[in-house]
């Protein structure tokens, strides 16, 4: 019998010792009570002759709790016996040590323990309809922040394996910056107004979060901590890649880049766990997954899961590559930097922004022509079939529930010339740096050098690089790309060579001349965008000692884009009169919230951003593009409604008076001003008035 009692206990202390901890203490306490009520009632004193055992516990308690309540035994201390006071007193001490000290110790402990099992992301999370976002990297606080533009309330729930305090500071800094940013912006807008009407209004339409962020630590491969943050009732689920700025050993840093660039198995392993949780049948329909991609080896084994796991109506997955998508996107701002402006609201929850709804399988022409007859709040883009069979019709509009919206559309006798023979200018490009995701923008500009080659053997790109000896080797210094013209070796620290490089490109290049500085992703955290920045300096020196020097120069013909990692960096740009600031992942983070939400848009995107790699066999992608008005148009349209714009311009693109090998669908989103004004086509385009100059860049979307 003592054997199994031993066992029993030490069994039980090994896995629950609070439990047991808080029965031998409740055990203790009991047994104390009774024997001090029996010593009490046995003291038989003035008073407690009759005392019934019941009254001589109560009177045990209160004077545990209340040394002063000794009175209810002993009335008068002074005539009673050494070993009486004693005994109470020793009753008193050892019950304040037993029962109050142990007990509200215990149960302090509880509560403690309470609250740190809530910050470890011990104890299930019950909700519904939310983000889950799975590890961390640099692009995580953007995808949170693009949701402050949602219509309702978000709820976003973080699974990290460690940093928890690191990035609920992250995110609150990155959220609160928006909010006071926007709360500006508004502000701005009522200034004019009396005090009463300016406070009104501000308050009225201030922004707001509407973001609740929980930030959990634990395990991503844990079956039991996903489902404690009920990941079968989310509707979006972002599985994000590793993030190596953050190692501190460079040995650690190198062999982590190593190793990522072969494969990503932390992405594999994740999206396994989490394909398993969400094809089950009792987790929610129509569920999104997306993942990130950064190679190749990662994207086939994804495939080979959604083949497996995927199933229709349930879980979606949709793989998004990053380094292909931000390469497509930053060789299209080298060559159209107005781009830069439109994609910023494009691609966000805020203003104009892209919309997918399923369709019938139509022409585009038709369906372009028949959704403009009665509709004005939004305008058609195109309408695709994507891999799953479905068909879907794309709508740039401001909402979604616009696009439903039907308004009478006037009919006009407005009409704008087109020139048929439009053709993009050769383009000169100076590239600043390096980034991991340098191929993916070099392919991007082969792809469109494929596209606008003439077959004339005229070259429309000439591209330099600046880079350290080292990078430029592991890209064997741009051999495989023909509008590589040069490649100069020089660092940061090198400014001489640098600057003199820049110099000469400009004084032979007037015009269309665009400096791409690119920030290294991989490098460490202290040091992230900051060979960017000193590029800055000596670009902004450059172009500040040519104005001296040449009154009548241009300084809007030179382009410069500079890629920020961290959007902390972004005002620091931005005081160098530098517009054209592109910071990587928030295009990335927009794109995913986007994707996330509207899962359609993936293929979309994808054929948006692809330029047509073999244009003999005609065109078939259709690509948002920044095109001179002086150019595009024979001659330069008159002011006009919005509405009546769009229409002219659709309609003079298919025009049957036109060759049929130069019919090329456009569609008019928009266009910018010199200096970054934009103007994007949104809201109800018949009270908007379009009235152009030959130096603005109309921004459209067409195959050509």
């Amino acid at each position: 019998m003592k054997r199994r009692i031993s066992e029993w206990m030490s069994i039980h202390v090994a896995k629950n010792p609070g439990r047991v901890l808080i029965l031998v203490i409740l055990l203790f306490n009991v047994v104390f009570l009774i024997i001090s009520a029996f010593v009490i009632r046995g003291f038989s004193l003035s008073g407690t002759e009759k005392m019934s055992l019941f009254e001589a516990a109560f009177c045990t308690v209160t004077m545990i709790l209340d040394p002063g309540c000794i009175s209810f035994v002993v009335a008068d201390i002074g005539h009673t016996g050494v070993a009486v006071a004693i005994t109470c007193l020793v009753i008193i001490l050892i019950g304040m040590i037993s029962f109050t000290g142990a007990v509200i110790g215990y149960i302090t402990n509880v509560i403690s323990g309470f609250i740190s099992n809530a910050n470890a992301g011990a104890r299930e999370l019950k909700v519904s309809n939310h983000f889950v976002i799975l590890n961390w990297n640099t692009r995580a606080s953007e995808i949170i922040n693009d949701l402050l533009y949602c219509k309702g309330r978000e709820t976003v729930v973080v699974l990290v394996n460690s940093r928890k305090a690191e990035i609920e500071k992250e995110v609150a800094d990155r959220l609160s910056d928006t909010i006071e940013k926007e709360n500006a912006e508004i502000a701005k807008q009522y200034r004019n107004l009396n005090p009463l009407a300016r406070w009104f209004q501000t308050k009225l339409h201030r922004f707001r979060k509407r973001v609740t962020v929980v930030v959990r630590e634990g395990d991503v491969f844990s079956s039991k901590q996903l489902h404690d943050i009920s990941l079968e009732k989310a509707k979006i689920i972002i599985i994000l890649g590793d993030d190596i700025n953050d190692k501190v050993c460079q040995y650690e840093k190198i062999n982590t880049t190593e190793t990522l660039s072969k494969g990503n198995s932390h992405t594999v392993k994740t999206l396994m766990q989490v394909a398993d949780i969400t094809a089950a049948e009792y987790s929610n329909n129509d569920q999104h997954i997306v993942v990130e991609i950064t190679d190749k080896w990662t994207g086939d084994l994804v495939q080979k899961i959604i083949e497996c796991k995927q199933v229709d109506e349930k879980c979606n997955i949709i793989p998004v590559d990053i380094n292909r998508i931000l390469g497509q996107i930053l060789s299209q701002f080298s060559l159209m930097p107005e781009l830069n402006y439109a994609y910023r609201e494009l691609f966000s929850n805020k203003g104009a922004t892209f919309f997918a709804q399923e369709h019938a399988v139509e022409d585009d022409v038709s369906f372009v022509e028949r959704y403009m007859k009665n509709h004005r709040h939004a305008i058609p883009l195109t309408h695709m079939v994507n891999s799953n069979g479905q068909c879907y019709a794309y709508y740039s509009s401001e909402q979604i529930d616009a696009i439903e919206t039907k308004s009478e559309v006037v009919e006009s006798n407005y009409s704008v010339k087109l020139n048929c023979d439009y053709w993009v200018e050769e383009k000169t490009v100076v590239i600043l740096g390096h980034n991991s995701r340098l191929k993916d923008i070099m392919d991007g500009f082969l792809n469109f050098r494929s596209e606008w080659n003439r077959g004339d053997g005229t070259e429309i790109l000439h591209i330099t690089v600046i880079d350290d000896e080292e990078s430029l080797k592991k890209m064997n210094y741009f051999r495989q790309y023909p509008f590589v013209t040069k490649t100069v070796a020089a660092s940061i620290y090198d400014r001489d060579l640098l600057c003199d490089t820049i110099e000469s490109i400009i004084a032979r290049n007037p015009e269309d001349t665009s400096i791409l500085i690119l920030s290294d992703d991989l490098a460490p955290i202290r040091d992230i965008d900051a060979q960017a920045l000193a590029g800055l300096v000596y670009v902004q020196d450059i172009i500040n000692k040519r104005l001296k020097s040449d009154p009548h120069f241009d300084k809007e013909s030179i382009d410069v884009i500079v890629e920020i990692i961290d959007p902390k960096h972004h005002d620091v740009v931005n005081s160098y009169s530098i517009n054209n600031v592109v910071i990587s992942n928030r295009y990335i983070s927009k794109m995913i919230t986007q994707i996330g939400e509207k899962d359609a848009l993936f293929e979309f995107y994808k054929d948006m951003l692809t330029y047509d790699t073999n244009a003999s066999s005609g065109y078939e992608s259709k690509e948002v593009y920044a095109k001179k008005v002086s150019h595009f148009f024979t001659e330069l349209p008159k002011p006009c409604r919005c509405d009546e714009f769009i229409r002219a311009v659709f309609k003079a693109s298919v025009s049957e008076d036109i060759p049929v090998d130069q019919r090329y669908p456009t569609i008019a989103l928009g266009y910018v001003k010199p200096g970054g004004e934009i103007h994007l086509f949104g809201g109800d385009q018949a009270k908007t008035e379009v009235s152009l100059t030959e130096k603005d860049k109309l921004i459209v979307y067409s195959v050509h």
